[in-house]
């Protein structure tokens, strides 16, 4: 993985959440490959029970500043960063005082899905695109891991596929079994296409529960993991019917090996 430049775009990630089973996996894959000489760059929302001060975000005006249109409105992109201590890793945090303010993370006190989840996932994949496109930074990898960051593999193979930067790039997604119960916005569908993506590519996406979503990441991306040692049929039967390579479970403390021989063996090659 020596100078290979992986990116990982997750819903969560410790120290700056609790530990799940999306947000380890989301610092331990980073951590290995950069261990291995890789060169890494870390997105994540930056939601308002992260505390700034502890965990010493601040923001990067030169790559703030401009505004994401999400269902024909304007939404100020913010972009703070943070290193993780001892690793010599940089966080990048997607922000945006409409979406992600709040002090939760993807439910209210009553433990209802915010209404807006789905802009603000739409919102975390537009910004993602757009940073990295000022950071001039062309990933070989790029890797999703979580529900929020999973309209990404959509956007990169419709809305921005004509984008060079990201012409080499590879999307593998860690598909988890923990997600949402519920669906978001029913009008989901037609914010997507009002940002231009084809009606044929969000055809998955016409009851937004979390099967849908993560079927359409299955559909959008090049490679395949399993995140969970036990997944939903639907989707398991969607990732060894998918024809794309697709790694087994291994779990947190006997994955690296793993992942790097995918990197390399199967996706980069």
């Amino acid at each position: 993985m020596k100078d290979k430049r992986v990116l990982y775009v997750s819903s969560e990630v410790v120290p700056y959440l609790p530990e799940t089973e999306i947000s380890s996996m989301s610092f331990e894959a980073p951590r290995i490959v950069n261990k291995a000489g890789g060169q890494i760059r870390i997105f994540m929302p930056r939601y308002g029970n992260i505390n700034e001060r502890r965990h010493q975000l601040h923001e990067v005006i030169r790559l703030s500043g401009i505004n994401l249109v999400i269902n024909d409105l304007d939404m100020p992109l913010i972009i703070k960063v943070a290193s993780i201590p001892k690793e010599r890793i940089q966080v990048y945090f997607i922000d945006n005082e409409e979406y992600f303010k709040r002090k939760a993370t993807f439910v209210d006190d009553k433990g209802e899905l915010f209404s807006d989840n789905d802009e603000r996932a739409i919102f975390f994949a537009k910004g993602v695109v757009e940073t990295v496109k000022k950071l001039n930074w062309s990933p070989d990898i790029i890797h999703i891991h979580g529900w929020l960051a999973g309209f990404l593999p959509l956007y990169l193979k419709t809305l921005y596929k004509d984008e060079p930067l990201f012409s080499e790039s590879k999307i593998v997604s860690s598909i988890y079994k923990s997600g949402f119960k519920g669906t978001l916005n029913d009008k989901l569908v037609k914010k997507i296409e009002f940002d231009g993506v084809p009606a044929e590519s969000l055809a998955a996406l016409t009851n937004p529960d979390y099967h849908a979503l993560t079927l359409s990441t299955i559909e959008h991306s090049d490679a395949l993991i399993k995140g969970s040692s036990e997944l939903p049929k639907i989707i398991d039967d969607a990732c060894e019917n998918s024809g794309k390579p697709l790694l087994s479970f291994h779990p947190i403390d006997d994955f690296a090996d793993a992942y790097i021989d995918f990197y390399e063996s199967k996706v980069l090659n």
